[in-house]
């Protein structure tokens, strides 16, 4: 068998296994759709552009290195350190987030004031202090923000199988074996990446949260910040 077509088919296998058994691939895309009410479209928009940062950003650091004859080792070694520094850096999104829900939470919490009239008549109403709807899609800069903090995390996550994949046919001096190996990697890494959030979005839609909905920006953020933490502390 032509050994690219072998490396093709391997790098569709490692795309596959590497984003399913990273749970940060997925988990911010569902919680941030069902916190912040996403469409289908932007949901699946945001997460078709964010693989494509993933992807990207390693295929470009690839290039450099056969360009300039960089040694495997050391790019799997800066490779590392990004990844180390997106996994904090989702942390340090999640818990954000998750802050920024609380805080709404208790600043939007409803609660009641006794008035006493001149003649004497008392009454008592519900208010909350702040008017602003807690939802995070109608609360203009932070909706339009969000998807791209989530792009600006993916980029700095590197895809550490897909380097030497690359390299192999780089040194047989063959360009398109590297395109094919690259648009492989690519293609599986994102179509598992949009799968798995359809249908995880999907069966979310028939779970009816109910009065707990006001936690779900807290909660969305909570699950980032442990998928972050799972990505570092767990051989996944």
């Amino acid at each position: 068998m032509d050994p690219i077509l072998i490396l093709v088919l391997t790098a569709v296998s490692i795309g596959f296994i590497h984003t399913v058994l990273g749970p940060d691939h997925y988990i911010p895309f569902v919680a941030m759709s069902k916190a912040g009410r996403w469409s289908r479209s932007k949901t699946l928009g945001v997460t078709v552009l964010c693989g494509l940062g993933h992807v990207l950003s390693s295929v470009v650091i690839g290039m450099v290195g056969i360009v300039f004859g960089i040694a495997v080792g050391k790019l799997n070694i800066f490779e590392g350190v990004r990844g180390s520094l997106a996994a904090w850096a989702l942390v340090s999104f999640g818990l954000v987030y998750m802050i920024w829900g609380i805080t709404t939470l208790v600043r939007n919490k409803r609660h009641a004031h006794s008035h006493i009239h001149a003649d004497g008549t008392e009454h008592s109403h519900d208010h909350v202090h702040d008017g602003r709807h807690a939802h995070v899609h109608s609360a203009g800069g932070s909706a339009k923000l969000t998807p791209w903090v989530l792009f600006t995390v993916f980029v700095l996550g590197p895809c550490e199988p897909l380097i030497p994949l690359l390299m192999y046919p780089a040194l047989r001096s063959s360009v398109m074996g590297v395109v094919y190996v690259t648009a492989a990697f690519a293609a599986a890494t994102i179509l598992t990446m949009t799968v798995i959030v359809a249908l995880l979005s999907f069966g979310l839609q028939f779970v009816r949260l109910g009065r707990f909905e006001r936690y779900s920006h807290a909660a969305a953020g909570g699950i980032i910040a442990l998928s972050g933490l799972a990505v570092i502390f767990l051989p996944i």
